[in-house]
């Protein structure tokens, strides 16, 4: 066997060297692409000492998914196979592109009778979707998640929404308001654009169906909603639904530009964003009926 000399064994070990620190700076672009870079908007749920991260991007799609399945009463066990679908298959991005033609969310396909490239590329129109398919499957709240998320999406990899069901747990219990208080984002420095209460009010009715009946005090650019628990799942109470909807709220702050957000005492403000939820000495938040708040940048 040819012996290699020193020299060349040198020459493959920093080749070696340089290919281990190519894969890496591969690996850390892709995670601040993920995540974002240090300083960068985030948000987080919080449960039982657990956290999980994710862009605001994520989170606005992520809270979609959550509003239209507790506006159809689905239990928190169908929003959290649903969010680890969309980990899996799009990262929580509503993409426009993928395997043959696969787009969205879910990775849904037009030729696949999922609807039309439009459509699949609307998150409530996919989220809507998904949910769909997965209460025709028998039983699906008992089975292990990656079969039921399997039993929809008909993936050539079926194991690997598992990897995701803890991460998808513990933000379905924040974004359905199972944790109170559980979700927070640090958005974006403001563009010194207003918000439009009319669209917070457009996109919360959109999402979470009509029996939220949201109201726009004129001029304030202020969004009140009067909490009931949803027809849809009374057994949830009031507290749930509102945590549900100022959870949104939070999730969708950078994107509507909203200011603040309280509900039950508690106040979340964009200004102060990195203190997360704090109990507030406003009247008007703790106020004994069950109203949510919602303020956007004016």
């Amino acid at each position: 066997m040819p012996r290699i000399s020193t020299a060349r064994r040198g020459r493959l070990l920093r080749t070696v060297a340089a290919c281990a620190v190519l894969l890496a700076l591969i690996g850390y672009g892709i995670a601040q692409l993920v995540t974002g870079g240090p300083g960068a908007p985030r948000c987080t749920a919080r449960a039982q000492g657990q956290s999980y991260a994710l862009s605001p991007e994520q989170a606005v799609n992520a809270a979609t998914i959550s509003a239209v399945g507790t506006s159809r009463g689905l239990p928190e066990r169908a929003v959290t196979i649903a969010l680890a679908t969309a980990m899996q298959e799009s990262g929580l991005r509503n993409i426009h592109h993928g395997d043959r033609d696969s787009l969205g969310l879910f990775q849904q396909r037009p030729t696949q009778g999922w609807g039309s490239a439009s459509q699949i590329t609307d998150p409530v129109y996919a989220a809507g979707k998904f949910y769909d398919h997965l209460v025709q499957v028998p039983g699906y709240s008992r089975l292990p998640l990656t079969v039921a998320a399997q039993r929809v999406q008909r993936s050539g990899f079926p194991q690997a929404y598992a990897k995701h069901e803890p991460d998808a747990s513990l933000l379905a219990s924040a974004l359905t308001g199972r944790q109170t208080a559980a979700f927070s984002c640090t958005p974006s420095p403001g563009d010194g654009k207003a918000g439009d209460a009319s669209a917070v009010s457009a996109k919360l009715e959109r999402e979470f169906g009509p029996s939220v009946q949201p109201v726009m005090s004129s001029g304030k650019g202020t969004v009140t909603v009067p909490v009931q628990p949803s027809p849809q799942a009374p057994e949830d109470g009031t507290e749930r639904r509102g945590w549900a909807l100022a959870s949104w709220a939070v999730a969708h702050a950078a994107e509507l530009r909203i200011a603040r957000v309280s509900f039950e005492g508690r106040v979340w403000t964009a200004e102060d964003a990195k203190d997360g939820w704090r109990k507030s000495k406003d009247k008007k938040d703790n106020d004994p009926s069950p109203t949510l708040h919602i303020a956007t940048v004016q």
